[in-house]
């Protein structure tokens, strides 16, 4: 688990009260799996299949009970629960009332609480994140809608001057406990505009949290985290993950924003990865086993602090590290991550660290030149035999 230690060690501008949520809910969370083993070959494939049996045991129990949501209807369950247990939960936005989102994530809030507390505005993202942020001063807790994340450029000024200043600016006088979330990353064949990745814009900025979901589970519990945060937390959301289907519990849960998520133990390398990179990770994976290889797969999930205690017993034990992001590679999540793993775990690489970064160059329109320029299974695949060669 992160402790304030790890996330001080990361090497990043931490929000103040990194790791507290508002003590009126308790908090839940579900342990990432660890596991342990020796410097060894990397074909050695001991405990692979007793592993295997216990994956598949805790999948079925978990599918035991709950319900079946898609990603953006559990984005909306959380948001809906928050709603309704913390009067001062908001919504800003533009088409967030009556049509529900572009994506729909607040589909029916408006009927449910009213065009005050879920907020139509005009097409002018600068003002009303500007409008969040003062509602958050004064005791609101506003959750802001980027219809794209690429449209939140034009708010860039209120997110980095006010929004992540104002508590250390005005000496702990003020808090900020705002939400800003929505859609980004390569979609099919939306143009270079409407592809934008844009997590290491926000990164550099002092004083966020960013979390990026993959899952329905991750989605509705991180959702509900950062909303009782203290801090101003970013919600990466990803275009093609919105359909994504997966049966969550039907009790209360929230999901640490701090903590990265242990997606399937391995002994021959780690490869840390968020969002729908996620996937097409695990796609790699299943070639990598029947290759011989095991590799540990991690979903970072926080962007901002890096969950390095994870990230690091991970690495202590497979000695070996591959990144794969769909951010740019200059400047992006992965060289970032790199950086810190260079400065806090160098003695425990046996292998130069590899990052699987997006192309440098605006996304495409045409789809095969769009999935030329995003990290493909197959990329994975020769990267993990390069590095455990």
């Amino acid at each position: 688990m992160a402790t304030a230690a790890s996330a001080a060690s990361s090497l990043q501008y931490a929000p103040h009260g990194v790791g507290a949520a508002s003590t009126k809910k308790p908090r839940s969370v579900v342990p990432a799996a660890t596991a342990r083993g020796r410097r060894g070959s990397v074909r050695a494939r001991g405990g692979m299949a007793a592993r295997a049996a216990a994956n598949a045991e805790a999948e079925a129990e978990s599918k035991s009970g709950g319900h079946e949501v898609l990603l953006f209807e559990a984005l909306r369950e959380g948001l809906m629960e928050e709603m309704k247990e913390d009067p001062t939960v908001c919504v800003f936005g533009e088409d967030v009332g009556h049509y529900g989102g572009s994506y729909k994530v607040t589909k029916g809030l408006a009927e449910m609480f009213g065009d005050l507390r879920v907020l139509d505005t005009p097409i002018a993202e600068n003002s009303f994140t500007g409008m969040g942020v003062g509602a958050a001063m004064k005791g609101l807790r506003p959750v802001v809608e980027g219809m794209n994340m690429g449209f939140l450029l034009l708010a860039y000024n209120q997110i980095s001057n006010n929004c992540g200043m104002l508590h250390y600016t005005s000496g702990g006088q003020y808090k900020i406990p705002i939400v800003i979330r929505g859609p980004g990353g390569v979609g099919r064949q939306l143009g270079a505009e409407h592809s934008q990745r844009l997590e290491s814009y926000f990164q550099s900025i002092p004083g966020l949290q960013m979390v990026a979901c993959s899952t329905p589970y991750n989605a509705k519990g991180l959702m509900k985290a950062a909303i009782r945060s203290e801090n101003p937390v970013v919600l990466f959301e990803h275009v093609l993950l919105y359909n994504l289907k997966e049966k969550i519990p039907d009790e209360e849960y929230i999901c640490c924003l701090e903590e990265a998520e242990m997606v399937r133990p391995g002994e021959h390398v780690t490869i840390l990865t968020y969002s729908r990179m996620r996937y097409h990770v695990m796609q790699a994976a299943k070639t990598l086993v029947n290759k011989g290889y095991d590799p540990e797969v991690i979903d970072i999930r926080s962007l901002k602090p890096f969950d390095l205690h994870t990230i690091g017993n991970s690495i202590k034990k497979t000695h070996r590290v591959l990144i794969v992001e769909e951010c740019m590679r200059t400047g992006g999540i992965g060289a970032s991550l790199r950086s810190a793993i260079i400065d806090n775990f160098w003695d425990y690489l046996d292998a130069p660290i590899m990052c699987l970064s997006s192309q440098d160059v605006p996304t495409p329109y045409a789809a095969t030149l769009e999935d030329a320029t995003v990290v493909q299974p197959a990329q994975i695949v020769a990267a993990v035999e390069q590095i455990c060669q």
